[in-house]
């Protein structure tokens, strides 16, 4: 009888474990789906951090990028933090390592200037993500498996700003004189740079091959003055419009613009609406923006991640098709440009779509 019992409750012990380790493998197999990730998410946020090699307040580039994450983190409900390592290119390496030694998920950090870094940092951090944008790194390396690199075709964009900016110069607008000149501001003789040159001069000999370009790099990303002078120059030379592709230094061609009564083009972000109300006399020169649509690109990286859809180990080329670029078509441009300027401006947007036009690119 003792060993029946014995017996009995060997019986009900195994039984027992046999459900326990069936229950902990559902448990495990239920982990990996979008209901347990989900959970996971609520009980401990992604946490995201966006290094700036530079600072807020250039109303275009590195603004987006932070206006892209304050985003995700008010819909997408992430921590997020942004980061200002300033123009010291020496404090960028050791910031960065810094954040790897840290608990954040991913760590974004952009343009070529960082590119290097997240070479040598990322391999050594596997467990880690990182974004790279406006740059890619060399995945030929190897040990870049955790590294997500957005590239934009800016010169999609530059191409329909230089196509409007042919149409005014070459029009009896208001501020436009006889010379078929227009002008481009760079912050610096970089590939990024003339990608977006290179599409503004075609655009432009696209409607007129008469149309000459004046052409000047700052080399600097934070000296307005510098960017107002040589924007002035432009219009002392005959020119009446300029496009500024120069970050917190192309903020000078706009005052510059201001001070002329000339037509201009932000960058990056859209200008005219960031001035609207600070500043109406300089926003009403500004007849749009070419845009690379940063925030919404880091956005758009971040929730593909919580959906478990982002590639990583691998570059993304966005432009106009998915949102990368563009132009603004904001209420100045519409009142300012006229309306078959802005039909052709239409039709040559879905001619680069088609492929019908393809733009050269400086890559």
């Amino acid at each position: 009888m003792k060993k029946t019992i014995i017996s009995v409750l060997v019986l009900i012990l195994a039984a027992s474990a046999l459900m326990f380790t069936g229950c902990s493998k559902d448990d495990k197999s239920a982990a990996g789906g979008t209901k347990a990730v989900e959970e996971k998410t609520a009980a401990a946020p992604l946490k995201v951090v966006l290094y700036l090699n530079g600072t807020l307040g250039d109303k275009s580039f590195f603004d987006s990028a932070s206006d892209g994450l304050k985003k995700a983190e008010a819909e997408l409900g992430i921590r997020a933090k942004v980061i200002e390592g300033g123009y010291d290119a020496s404090r960028w390496e050791p910031d960065i390592t810094q954040l790897c030694e840290g608990d954040w998920d991913i760590i974004i950090a952009g343009t070529w200037q960082t590119q290097e870094i997240l070479e040598k940092l990322a391999p050594q951090y596997p467990e880690k993500r990182f974004f790279t944008y406006d740059t890619t790194v060399n995945y030929s390396l190897g040990g870049l498996d955790n590294v997500y690199s957005i590239m934009y075709l800016q010169n999609e964009a530059s191409f329909l700003v230089g196509a409007l900016a042919a149409l005014i110069t070459t029009s009896d607008m208001p501020k436009a004189n006889a010379d078929k000149s227009i002008g481009f501001l760079g912050g610096m003789d970089i590939d990024v740079i003339n990608d977006f040159k290179i599409g503004y001069m075609e655009g432009a000999a696209y409607i007129d091959p008469a149309v000459t370009t004046k052409v000047a790099y700052a080399g600097a990303w934070n000296d307005p003055a510098k960017g107002k002078e040589l924007t002035l120059a432009f219009f002392d030379q005959g020119a009446d419009i300029s496009f500024n592709v120069a970050g917190e230094t192309g903020l000078g061609g706009l005052d510059a613009a201001k001070e002329r009564n000339k037509y201009t083009f932000g960058v990056d972000s859209d200008q005219y609406a960031l001035f609207a109300e600070s500043d109406p006399e300089k926003a009403a020169n500004i007849v749009t923006s070419g845009l690379k649509n940063v925030g919404a690109s880091l956005y758009r990286g971040i929730q593909m991640h919580l959906d478990g859809t982002l590639v990583y180990g691998k570059a993304e080329s966005l432009g106009i098709a998915e949102g990368g670029v563009g132009i603004a078509k904001n209420e100045n441009y519409k009142k300012v440009v006229p309306a078959e300027f802005q039909k052709k401006i239409d039709e040559i947007e879905k001619m680069i779509l088609s492929g019908e036009i393809k733009v050269s690119s400086a890559f």
